[in-house]
């Protein structure tokens, strides 16, 4: 399907799967170039050979969006991407905030029959590391109603199912205070000064999480005990 794309154009078809709201809005190159720490111009250039390839269609002006061909390899990569990290933690015992960089390595491997054999391998998993849905082959993603902290009521609970952002230092703050996938949070407080919030880890004692790590935690509700 995408073998004939370089790296570097699978790379930009999943930025601006990222970028847009999956694959269905349009993506300004300005915002695209950003997201690949590149210029304006090369994003533009880019955007036209992969327009020229049917993978995206594109407006001056108005930017570029995925085409059904090229929203399909953007998924496949991204599954790439999430079953190795999954491999990564679960059986090399690497830690959820050292996958990502050797993901966007392995991600490109051509393979399909790898990917087979790794995905059963793995036990067919719906969720990556940090909580982000796997698309299955035919690029279907199971995806879970969750909120993040900052935006659910006080004296809420709920579990832990993603972390939006796989900053590295985030991540590591988030295992040195005993969060983890699966952690169960009860809301205390919210203060109104700087969005901080007052809560339970586990059912144990009360802590305090920052606006930023509380917009960036994930959780699915659960009824209160």
């Amino acid at each position: 399907m995408n073998s004939e794309l370089s790296f570097t154009e699978e790379n930009y078809l999943k930025a601006i799967y990222h970028l847009s709201s999956e694959g269905s809005e349009s993506v300004n190159t300005n915002s695209l170039a950003e997201s690949m720490s590149t210029t304006p111009a090369s994003a533009n250039d880019m955007v036209k050979r992969l327009a020229q390839k049917k993978l995206i269609g594109y407006q001056k002006y108005k930017g570029a969006n995925l085409l059904p061909k090229g929203k399909k390899v953007a998924l496949s990569i991204i599954r790439k991407h999430r079953l190795w990290e999954v491999f990564l933690v679960e059986k090399l015992e690497f830690k959820w905030d050292e996958v990502h960089e050797i993901a966007e390595q392995l991600e490109h491997i051509k393979s399909p029959n790898l990917i087979k054999r790794l995905d059963k391998f793995l036990g067919y998993p719906t969720m990556d590391p940090h909580g982000d849905p796997i698309p299955n082959e035919d690029g279907v993603m199971k995806e879970t109603v969750r909120a993040s902290i900052s935006d659910v009521k006080i004296g809420s609970s709920g579990i832990v199912v993603a972390v939006n952002n796989d900053d590295t230092l985030l991540l590591q703050h988030l295992d040195s205070i005993g969060i983890k996938l699966g952690s169960r949070i009860h809301i205390l407080d919210r203060m109104d000064f700087d969005g901080s919030v007052s809560l339970t880890i586990d059912e144990g004692a009360k802590q305090f999480i920052s606006k930023t790590v509380a917009e960036n935690l994930m959780i699915t509700l659960t009824e209160k005990k």
